[in-house]
């Protein structure tokens, strides 16, 4: 009796985590797949001469979307990280249950909003009634929308990661929660931090549908104007410019896609190599 029953639990695990595997193989393939697709056809596609030449009807180059992607993504991180971050500190050390609680719901409902809705309810908001026209400034706080709950959720995960003895620790030697919270408890979760400031700016720099909305379109370079002006994206350039039946347009939207791509690869390794020496791995101890 026990060794069937021992028999099935084996049984049982084996198809477990056979089918576990089988789910893990095709996602790694799916993910190596668009990978592939996107470098193959993206270096063969893209030019040095793509980096300092402006997008112009369905060819050029894609420096004015380069330039347009930045100012966005730095709009909507100057709001989004420290609202993020500051929220994600009141959650986890000051707010109680209740209102913890409150405060994960509401992330969790603003996480799961679709981004075209939150890009009309820019359009509605910023573009119309606020009469900001399509603007850097309301692409900028669309996108914020979309980061805010992902560096929220992350910094207060990892910020409860950190052992409740050192908090005691902190206590004991006097330091209030502020102090306690900047000098012994921020060190420890700046690794997680800074994955979930990475995350949002991933999530920022592959969105599309909000930006429809508020940012618009515009084949001329970014300008300081923050309102009343349309401005350029690379993720634009890949929806668009891919079903037009010019192959100079394809090509355009592969080289958007694969410098997107570099783009998102060079945050990650800046961002990494910055953990890493903030959390004094990279200092010697003489």
């Amino acid at each position: 009796m026990i060794t069937a029953r021992r028999r099935r639990r084996k049984v049982s695990g084996f198809i477990g985590w056979g089918f576990a595997w089988l789910a893990s193989a095709l996602v790694i393939f799916a993910l190596f797949d668009l990978i592939v697709s996107v470098v193959w056809h993206g270096v063969r596609a893209f030019h040095w001469s793509m980096l300092v030449q402006p997008t112009h009807g369905t060819a050029g180059g894609l420096s004015n979307a380069i330039l347009g992607t930045f100012e966005l993504v730095i709009i909507a991180i100057v709001f989004a990280a420290p609202l993020g971050i500051l929220g994600g500190v009141f959650t986890s050390e000051f707010a109680g249950n209740r209102t913890a609680g409150i405060v994960r719901f509401l992330a969790e409902v603003l996480s799961g909003v679709p981004s075209i809705v939150i890009g009309y309810f820019g359009y509605l908001l910023m573009v119309l009634h606020w009469h900001w026209g399509f603007s850097a400034l309301a692409g900028g706080i669309a996108l914020t929308i979309m980061m805010l709950p992902y560096i929220l959720r992350t910094t207060e995960t990892s910020l409860r990661q950190v052992p409740h003895a050192q908090r005691e620790a902190a206590w004991a030697l006097g330091m209030t929660r502020f102090q306690a919270i900047s000098r012994a408890i921020w060190r420890p979760a700046a690794g997680g931090i800074a994955t979930g400031i990475l995350l949002a700016i991933a999530i920022g720099l592959g969105e599309t549908a909000p930006l429809l909305y508020t940012a618009g379109w515009s084949t001329n370079y970014p300008s300081l104007h923050l309102t009343h002006d349309q401005v350029p994206y690379l993720t634009y350039v890949v929806w668009s410019y891919l079903d037009q039946p010019y192959q100079d347009a394809r090509n355009l939207a592969y080289a958007a896609a694969f410098v997107l791509l570099v783009i998102i690869l060079l945050i990650q390794l800046g961002v990494r190599a910055l953990v890493w020496k903030t959390s004094g791995y990279g200092r010697r101890d003489h």
